[in-house]
């Protein structure tokens, strides 16, 4: 057996435009100056008012919570004005999650900052909702790199530390890993730079999709 869990945004998903605009947009509505490129890149990862409030550098629970709801307000507004094609799946996702599926020991998982819904309607929209056995958010588990989605992806199926790894494209996806035990594989095509996973714990990284499943067998076995 071995669990294979996908971090989302950056990840699995180019989400990237998506994000960036619905994040000016909060930050708009609220004046706020809008963060650089880069700092808005080295938060996707957490749940959502975690990275809001720290792009906006504030601890106001008032203010973050204004953040959130209109952050996802104009989500929704966006998606109402049809987002098809703008948060597609990375090159090669698509052929690897089939192959990994079809695999009889394999059980794939989703650890995301990005909320339940999110993940129901981006599973759905590219349909992969059969793909995933057990999908972590922060609906009901703390924020990454807390290692409480991956401990609860191992206890939901039944893996042990070393039968999981975890791919993400963050520092907080591997730090994740490295709190709950497990493997962790940095993706380089997604938010935070590869060297920065390196020294977060990343146990290897990928360059793109077809050379994820050496890396798997790598580093937990076939």
């Amino acid at each position: 057996m071995r669990l294979i869990v996908f971090d989302v945004d950056g990840t699995l998903i180019d989400s990237q435009a998506m994000i960036a605009e619905q994040t000016a947009r909060a930050f708009t509505a609220e004046g706020i100056a809008l963060p650089d490129a880069d700092a808005a890149r080295s938060v996707i990862g957490l749940s959502l008012p975690l990275a809001l409030g720290r792009l906006a550098r504030t601890d106001d629970p008032a203010l973050i919570e204004r953040l959130v709801t209109r952050y996802k307000g104009h989500y929704r507004d966006t998606l109402a004005e049809g987002a098809a094609g703008r948060e597609p799946l990375y090159p090669g996702a698509r052929e690897v999650l089939d192959r990994l599926h079809a695999h009889p020991e394999t059980i794939l998982g989703i650890a995301t900052g990005k909320g339940l819904n999110g993940v129901h309607r981006l599973l759905e929209l590219h349909g992969l909702t059969a793909h995933f056995t057990t999908l972590q958010t922060p609906d009901h588990n703390p924020s990454k790199p807390h290692p409480g989605m991956l401990l609860r992806a191992m206890a939901e199926t039944g893996a042990a530390p070393h039968e999981t790894v975890m791919v993400g494209d963050t520092t907080f996806d591997m730090e994740t890993a490295r709190a709950a035990g497990t493997a962790g594989i940095g993706v380089s095509w997604g938010y935070h730079p590869h060297a920065h996973l390196t020294e977060a714990g990343a146990r290897s990284i990928v360059h793109d999709y077809w050379s994820l499943e050496a890396a798997i067998e790598e580093a937990i076995g076939a």
